[in-house]
């Protein structure tokens, strides 16, 4: 049988806390022209005018607090998910971690794969929900890769995973045991933001996505690759999933930036208003996260915690990310397996029970 491999691709990560660490981070996150989607002068000046010289240091702060004595929490909780699937998965496949900015890279983990001798590869963007900014970076990213290789192996990718039973399920066993004992009054699932713009760009017919109030509600050809109706279809199942009336929930988008308008609402603004409502206790999910992070930590869990006590709430529960739960595990060589030939049956094995809608 040719040697295998599974390449897990998170977004990625300072190497350290101190702003020259999360300079070089963010110089080559907000580079990419499919997360700041300018023309490539004006992401120049924006970025060495407006961000490199003021935010690393804020950001290096923020790191500061939610980094752990082992490192980066998204990349030890990567490390930690590519480890146990490894494990499931036996000597058959090589199991490779990257990040998409940051170490360890596309390159370096294709690299170990090369010297594995893999012919067969499957490339698992850990992003739910399908964003250019994401999942389409990874993918020209590891492509562009590739195509440097004399010998290119054949390659499977992960499609996006945003309602996939098994990543509900996971979801779901994460949230029971983070708020047992805990009635919260509303619900917030959080997503990462994006501009507008972007979300428009995925309507081919340019008049569903953001034109209507009702774009969201289910998914259809017009909004299929839309973010933002991907996220409402996550939150969708995990509230029924869980139980909670949908009067209950919010959709929600956090970490905006710059002075484009971004998908609302905002997470921000929602949990402040449902402070001043008399809302008291609040949980909220990170559904796009599935490995906590700065956004999860830093952004929700302390300053959107210390947010809503301010403005008279009384506690916000975050839940906690998948990150290397035993659920999540099996979720991720259930869907590897569904989305490859020749990795199908091992991960199947491995896998939950339950079939794909």
């Amino acid at each position: 049988m040719a040697p295998r491999g599974l390449l897990l691709v998170n977004l990625g990560t300072p190497a350290s806390p101190r702003p020259a660490e999360v300079r070089r981070y963010l110089k080559e996150f907000l580079s990419d022209g499919r997360v700041v989607d300018l023309p490539a002068w004006r992401r120049w000046l924006v970025l060495h005018l407006f961000v490199l010289p003021w935010r690393p240091r804020r950001s290096a702060d923020a790191y500061a607090k939610i980094w752990t004595g082992e490192g980066s929490p998204l990349l030890v909780h990567g490390r930690a998910l590519a480890a146990r699937v490894q494990e499931r998965l036996g000597e058959d496949v090589t199991v490779e971690l990257a990040m998409r900015y940051g170490e360890p890279s596309i390159p370096r983990a294709l690299g170990r794969l090369r010297e594995r001798g893999v012919r067969q590869l499957v490339v698992f963007p850990l992003y739910p929900q399908y964003a250019p900014a994401t999942t389409g970076s990874t993918l020209e990213a590891v492509f562009r890769e590739l195509s440097r290789w004399q010998n290119v192996p054949a390659v499977a990718t992960v499609p996006a995973f945003y309602d996939h039973p098994a990543f509900i399920a996971a979801l779901a066993a994460r949230a029971r045991e983070a708020l047992a004992g805990f009635e919260p009054e509303r619900v917030f699932f959080s997503y990462h933001g994006l501009p507008e713009s972007q979300v428009r760009a995925a309507d081919p017919t340019r008049r569903h996505c953001l034109a209507r109030e009702d774009c969201c509600t289910s998914i259809g050809e017009a909004n299929a690759q839309c973010y933002r109706a991907q996220c409402f279809a996550t939150s969708r199942a995990l509230a029924a999933a869980l139980g909670y009336p949908w009067a209950q929930c919010a959709v929600c988008f956090q970490s905006r930036m710059g002075r484009r308008p971004w998908i609302r609402p905002y997470t921000d603004e929602a949990i402040r208003a449902a402070a001043r409502e008399g809302i008291r206790r609040v949980a909220v999910f990170s559904p796009a996260f599935v490995a906590d992070c700065l956004e999860t930590l830093e952004e929700i869990g302390l300053r959107a915690a210390a947010d809503f006590r301010a403005h008279g709430g009384d506690r916000l529960v975050l839940v906690p990310s998948l990150n290397d739960s035993e659920a999540w595990v099996r979720a991720v060589l259930r869907i590897a397996g569904e989305a490859s030939p020749w990795l199908g049956a091992p991960a199947r094995a491995c896998g939950t029970d339950g079939g794909r809608r």
